[in-house]
């Protein structure tokens, strides 16, 4: 956790989500300052009091990169490049990471992605209480600095956000099905409702609530998405192969009357549904571990993404240097229930583990 006195934070891009993290870092207590390639966009957010500065200076311990997917990696490393200090910390928010990460080399980035929105636009839609109760994906990699890690853990753990972590590939790999697919998907059922409407005008009045839940993503800021569908098109492509063999199967149980293979699909997927993880425990639920780890680049990033690969997630994280400087110790807080599968998993792996 930063300390009262260094809680300056900047934001690249005043954006849905950037501007969104402007007023959701003011509110837990940082001075804010950003700006944004628009400069319309930047005095509209000083105007509003969003940010309170333009300027990025030697007072900014964090540093938000909210721009298009495909200009992060050059933003991120102009800036690092640019400012040489330790103690910096910069995330992004982009919906794709591999591109990012295959491109950012540095201890103090951690590529981050929240999974939150809104269907309204740009800076209109931004609130303080975007992120609360989301995931918020970090892909830390063998580079990471696990204090820049553990404190950035901690900071969006003050907006309210769930934090998991997972490599930068397996995050573009399963955020194509539980994103950018399902943004696809709802496009395509809105396009040929509004194509059939064209002929039969009362079919969207026939719209009930199936429909609207199912379209309902297609109302977002369509100019944000072919720059991220695009920076992941080899996941999207192969999630889209996946659907169109499982749509392909349903039509022709349709075609040859099978009624019971429709009936076990649409089963199937109620239960997947039912299950859906829920929202954050309170700390009454929580235990908390304790992880001896080496100075070894990548244990940080081994830790975390062992427990978003056995869906445990890490609730907070502290580091405790060893004496001696040849390791430390993981403080991590986890769901009580799983306590026991992550301990199997971080043993079977060379960790020595220990539950307070």
């Amino acid at each position: 956790m930063t300390s009262s006195s260094n809680r300056n934070a900047f934001i690249v891009g005043l954006g849905l989500i950037g501007a969104s993290a402007a007023l959701a870092l003011r509110e837990a207590g940082w001075i804010v300052s950003g700006t944004d390639r628009d400069e319309s966009v930047t005095e509209r957010a000083l105007e509003l009091g969003v940010v309170t500065s333009s300027t990025l200076d030697e007072s900014h311990r964090l540093v938000v990169v909210a721009t298009p997917a495909g200009d992060v990696a050059k933003v991120v490393n102009e800036l690092l490049e640019k400012h040489d200090r330790t103690d910096l910390i910069v995330t992004d928010v982009a919906g794709v990471k591999g591109s990012i990460a295959a491109r950012v080399f540095d201890p103090r980035f951690v590529g981050g992605h929240p999974m939150a929105g809104s269907e309204l636009r740009g800076m209109a839609g931004a609130r303080a209480d975007l992120f609360r109760g989301c995931t918020w994906v970090l892909t830390p990699t063998a580079s990471t600095e696990p204090a820049t890690y553990s404190e950035l853990h901690g900071v969006l753990r003050e907006l309210g956000a769930n934090v998991v972590a997972v490599s930068a590939s397996d995050h573009d790999r399963l955020v194509a099905i539980a994103s950018h697919v399902p943004h696809l998907l709802a496009g395509a059922l809105m396009n040929e409702a509004s194509r059939v409407a064209e002929y039969d005008a009362v079919l969207l009045r026939l719209a009930a609530g199936g429909f609207r839940d199912m379209t309902r993503v297609a109302a977002g800021d369509p100019t944000i998405w072919p720059d991220v569908l695009f920076e992941n098109r080899a996941a999207v492509t192969q999630s889209l192969l996946a659907i169109e063999a499982r749509l392909a199967a349903l039509r022709g149980a349709l075609e040859n009357s099978h009624q019971d293979l429709v009936a076990e699909e649409l089963t199937r997927a109620a239960k997947a549904r039912r299950e859906l993880p829920g929202r954050a425990l309170d700390s009454d639920n929580l235990a908390y571990l304790r992880v001896n780890v080496s100075d070894q680049p990548g244990v940080l990033a081994s830790v975390t993404t062992a427990a978003s690969e056995v869906s445990v997630n890490i609730f907070d994280i502290e580091i405790a240097h060893g004496i001696e400087g040849t390791g430390g110790t993981l403080l991590l807080a986890v769901d009580a229930r799983h306590v026991e599968l992550f301990c199997r998993t971080l043993t079977e792996r060379g960790y020595q583990v220990g539950v307070e």
